[in-house]
């Protein structure tokens, strides 16, 4: 869902995808089909039926979570269509070089729009497999993620579900929801018990303390994955979820940096601390590197035909320390965000769980046994 940018700040956003298709090896590998010299290849009018087994639409793939679903889905030999919001999405493809002389093969590019159910069936028109990156983002940047586009969020994964079903060739769709569809709960840890107490994939936020917190972003994950679940059930297409933490990597401030500030908002008056600060001393602020994600999209997508089901929780860090806290505060440029002392270490009241995730990626072929969730309308 697209968004205005200024000059500087899309020419820089061009760049770090630029260096990151060279740390991939994209550019420089392989010749790209194109219609023209620098151009796009665009999907060809007609073409539909059966979808070829290797061929997959991603949406919001020039975001930071999607280019690297992107790069690792071409890596794995598969025939990516990504599904662009707007001109401004195409013409940076553009300036990425991934369809220049030296581009990478396998890559199509169609305007479709997540508000619109027609454009998303052409778009997946063809394709076996759906991956739903796109998210809200906010216009005003600092501003802050809103309640209305926690709606939105909703909306666009009712639709991109409706348009996996609808299209005939479409068989699996793999949704990025967020670890914040997971932890906020009211009363969620008790520090009295001896055991810390477990967050993973069976556990979901809960929508009433998120809207009293004003926690809009963890509002929108969770009820925009709940709504792909009540769209998928019973119905012709396999979905599964993967819940990031804090997504980071190379370039993530430049790049992703509206939706770090949306996780990390919920600030409150002062002195009372932020709900960064919260996750913080709950043990629940973790990281995760972009690579990982992708890593995990493409798998759990992979194992769909056997083994993966239901929520993964994907994460690869945890802060404990104030002076983590504080080093990733000087990354995202946010001082006194989520930590007010640099020395302090904070006890272990919950235990954030991957294990689900990381079964799947060391072996793949372990029973699911999450295919059924309770949804319930809130």
């Amino acid at each position: 869902m697209g968004v205005l940018r200024s000059t500087e700040s899309l020419e820089a956003e061009i760049e770090e995808m630029r260096e990151t298709l060279l740390r991939s090896g994209g550019i420089g590998r392989t010749q790209v089909r194109k219609a023209g010299s620098g151009s796009v290849r665009r999907r060809a009018d007609g073409d539909s039926g059966v979808g070829d087994e290797r061929t997959v639409c991603v949406t919001g793939g020039i975001s930071f979570v999607g280019f690297a679903v992107v790069n690792h889905l071409l890596d794995r030999g598969y025939t990516v269509r990504l599904a662009l919001e707007t001109h401004e999405d195409m013409d940076k493809l553009r300036e990425t070089e991934m369809f220049g002389e030296m581009g990478r093969d396998g890559v199509w590019a169609v305007m479709a729009s997540v508000m619109d159910l027609e454009s998303l069936c052409r778009a997946f028109d063809g394709c076996v497999g759906v991956f739903h990156t796109s998210s809200v983002v906010d216009p005003g940047g600092l501003s802050g993620y809103s309640k209305h586009m926690a709606q939105m969020e909703v909306r666009a994964a009712e639709l991109v579900v409706e348009a996996c079903v609808r299209t005939q060739s479409v068989r699996r769709c793999v949704f990025t929801s967020s670890l914040l569809a997971c932890i906020w709960r009211e009363n969620s840890t008790s520090r009295s018990s001896r055991r810390p107490t477990i967050v993973d994939e069976n556990c979901w936020s809960d929508q009433r303390e998120c809207r009293d917190k004003k926690l809009w972003f963890a509002l929108g994950k969770t009820m925009a994955e709940k709504a792909a679940w009540r769209a998928a059930r019973g119905r012709d297409v396999k979905l599964v979820t993967v819940c990031p933490a804090l997504v980071t990597g190379p370039g993530f401030l430049r790049r992703n940096s509206t939706s770090s500030i949306a996780y990390l908002k919920g600030q409150r008056p002062l002195p009372r601390p932020s709900h960064s600060q919260d996750m913080l001393t709950e043990g629940l602020l973790a990281t995760v590197d972009v690579e990982k994600v992708a890593e995990a999209h493409v798998a759990v997508y992979e194992a769909m035909s056997s083994t993966a089901c239901g929520r993964y929780i994907c994460y690869d860090h945890v802060i404990r320390s104030g002076q983590e806290a504080a080093e990733l505060e000087r990354q995202l440029g946010l001082p006194n965000r989520v930590s007010r002392d640099a020395h302090a270490d904070y006890p272990t009241w919950v235990e954030l769980s991957n294990r689900k995730l990381s079964r799947l990626l060391s072996s793949g072929r372990r029973r699911c046994t999450y295919d059924i969730y309770s949804i319930t309308q809130e």
